[in-house]
């Protein structure tokens, strides 16, 4: 991505939304914005992608997100799927092992990454939209909004220059360290863990047995995470110790002393990089200020121990933005764009809270609770029904919204995004139901469509879903996979309306009305641009 340079007399420094921060989070925003056809500015400080691999698994909740971006296949080329997860004593026997099970989005459960190619491939998407701007090396030092919008005032570090731009909207997705966050005076409370740890990239030369495992090594003496990465690098992970010199166990030499411990010799990887953080459990005091929105670590920052950091603030952006066009677009009242902090921050600190629960299985460094978290949990594990549960990585909590965006009284649907089956359309082309759906509100019908008089609206489809092995026809669309129609049947849901990430803001049982829309819904027969239209 070249550097485009701002304030030129002949540019138009007025957009729709601005995204300070270009990592993940601000990637992801980037391109979701651009598939809207929303007009965005990119702020990032930094020239280059960070080197370090920093998040190293996503699951397919998220894929999911980046499947409406039309990146999902390409990103999936460069992930390892489907690999086991084993918890071992400190003699490498396992006492609790997990392969979690696909809950119904339409890709694998769980992705193992290498950070930064990942993000290259998303900033190539990016590309694809005219009118989102990406100004590298650019910092925004302050914003100050008003009644119609932001003013950000940005240096270019190239020259020193400053800039004023204006946005209507900003997402602040700048890192733990937020600047934004921090003009703003919004507090970032939680606490930083004693303990520091080494984060080793290697690139494996030669394998070795079970290098394609996730293996959390929980020796009191000294705990360790063992984690392939794709495209021929691995992760290791090692707390330092009381009397480590923390300098010294980045080596090269220390590195090798570390990982010879499992049996990995000097020729097996090459060492790329080692460095020291902390982890931290922090939650903004808010993520909504005016017109400035919070997402990511600016808002929120985990434990690493359930590979969750990065795809919440994925899964911020994936709710915010869509409410974001829907109000520069007139469709909603800004009062929705409350319903983000609603329901993003009990997600994020439900998630929270399984991170700190795992990392203390892993962590534990007194010997004779070790020798009863083993042996509690091998015996667990044999238990049918909840050595199931245990095995299904269940650790990680469905994201399901019990307050924000959705319609009162709330049903057993009310809140859960759909599972996403593989459909055929009325031409006979088989796709998956958000392509289908399109980035869009729509009713969905059980196998007959009810009339929905509160929900005729043009710009509101209506869709009916008939069982496998039915015939296409106009109007419909058959659940292929046999999932969606199983799913509303157990929610008592004969009717859904759907909102365009997938949720469902209201269900209603066979013969029963759906409850209204929106209060100020008035949605646009207008299709909106897409990503693969973009391509």
């Amino acid at each position: 991505m070249s550097e485009i340079r701002a304030g030129t007399e002949t540019e138009n420094n007025d957009y729709d939304v601005a995204v300070i921060g270009y990592g993940p989070t601000g990637v992801t925003a980037a391109n979701l914005l651009g598939a809207m056809g929303l007009r965005v500015v990119v702020l990032e400080s930094d020239a280059e992608i960070f080197s370090r691999a920093r998040a190293i698994s996503t699951d397919e909740e998220v894929v999911r997100i980046w499947q409406r971006i039309g990146l999902a296949e390409r990103l999936k080329q460069d992930m390892l799927t489907e690999r086991p997860v084993d918890f071992v004593d400190a003699n490498g026997r396992a006492f609790l092992s997990a392969r979690p099970t696909p809950r119904g989005h339409g890709h694998p459960p769980q992705m193992f990454i290498y950070q930064p190619a990942l993000e290259q491939v998303l900033r190539d998407g990016v590309d694809r939209y005219p009118q989102v701007r990406v100004l590298l090396r650019h910092e925004c030092l302050r914003v100050r909004q008003n009644a119609d919008g932001v003013e950000l005032t940005v240096i270019g570090k190239a020259d020193d220059s400053v800039h004023r731009l204006r946005a209507s909207y900003v997402i602040a997705a700048d890192g733990g360290s937020s600047l934004t966050r921090a003009q703003l005076n919004i507090g970032y409370e939680g606490r930083t863990y004693e303990d520091r740890w080494v984060v080793i990239d290697t690139k494996m030369l030669k394998p070795w047995p079970d290098h394609d495992k996730l293996r959390f090594h929980c020796d009191p003496a000294r705990p360790a995470v063992d984690c392939p990465t794709p495209l021929g690098h691995h992760r290791w992970e090692f707390p330092i110790l009381p009397g480590d010199d923390e300098k010294q166990l980045t080596t090269e030499e220390a590195v090798y002393r570390l990982v010879a411990r499992y049996g990995i010799s000097r020729d097996s990887i090459e060492v790329l990089r080692a460095t020291v953080y902390s982890h931290h459990v922090r939650f903004a005091s808010r993520f909504r200020m005016g017109r400035v929105f919070l997402a990511g670590d600016a808002a929120h920052a985990m434990p690493p121990w359930i590979g969750q950091g990065m795809a919440a603030g994925v899964r911020d952006v994936a709710n915010l933005c869509w409410k974001l066009d829907a109000v520069l677009r007139g469709e909603l009242p800004e009062a929705v764009l409350d319903s983000y902090e609603a329901e993003r921050k009990p997600h994020v600190k439900e998630v929270t809270k399984r991170a700190v629960f795992v990392g203390r299985i892993i962590t534990e460094r007194h010997l004779r609770l070790a020798r009863v978290r083993n042996g509690a949990l091998r015996a667990l594990d044999r238990i049918p029904g909840f050595g199931d549960w245990l095995q299904d990585s269940n650790w990680i909590p469905v994201a399901r919204y019990d307050d924000g965006l959705q319609a009162r009284p709330r049903t057993r649907a009310t809140g859960y995004q759909v599972p996403q089956p593989w459909v055929t359309g009325p031409d006979g082309t088989r796709v998956r139901l958000d392509d289908a759906l399109g980035g869009r509100w729509h009713l969905v019908h059980a196998r007959t469509a009810s009339p929905q008089p509160a929900w005729d609206l043009p710009g509101v489809p209506s869709l009916t879903v008939t069982p496998v092995g039915s015939r296409p026809a106009e109007g419909t669309l058959v659940d292929s996979d046999g999932i969606l129609l199983p799913w509303m049947t157990k929610h008592g849901a004969a009717t859904l309306a759907l909102r365009p990430d997938a949720y469902v803001y209201a269900a209603a049982p066979e013969g029963t009305p759906l409850p209204p829309p929106p209060h100020g819904f008035t949605p646009s027969a207008t299709s909106r641009p897409t990503a693969s239209s973009a391509q």
